[in-house]
């Protein structure tokens, strides 16, 4: 049985359809931006998972899951998976665990592109913090309605 969650407002569903690109967009921002001022993966993990919740409450249980288009579950594995390996780069180079490492592309058309992993840890509790706020959101929608 699919839950059904639904307030049935028009002006929530509205609200919900225009905000939902705007916070994934703030959350991806805040991704980025954190490691020269504050944000980071937390915050914008919980960025994202709420704007996913805004839909869920706006529309249903279905409308949410097909915006992540995932299980949950497995962001979370991704995340740990990535956090986790970012660790991994400074030991191959014989440095301490969890050094952080920089790497610079040259791309024609973009120019100079910096990757580190700090980035890549980021990115993992981004995806960790989704996969978790997501998994009780959803968890408490299916137990609602069952």
């Amino acid at each position: 049985m699919t839950p059904r969650f639904n307030m049935r407002s028009l002006i929530l569903n509205t609200g919900a359809t225009l905000l939902l690109p705007l916070l994934i967009l703030f959350s991806l921002f805040l991704l980025l931006r954190g490691h020269d001022e504050p944000g980071g993966g937390f915050i914008g993990g919980l960025v994202a998972a709420a704007a996913i919740a805004l839909k869920l409450f706006a529309e249903d249980y279905r409308a949410a899951r097909t915006i992540l288009r995932v299980h949950p579950l497995q962001l979370v594995g991704v995340g740990l998976v990535l956090a986790a390996g970012a660790s991994l780069p400074a030991i191959l180079v014989g440095e301490n665990f969890f050094t952080a490492q920089w790497w610079t592309l040259d791309l024609p058309i973009f120019g100079s592109l910096k990757l580190s992993t700090p980035l890549i840890f980021d990115i993992g509790v981004y995806l960790g913090v989704i996969g978790t706020v997501l998994t009780v959101v959803f968890t408490l929608a299916e137990a609602e309605h069952s």
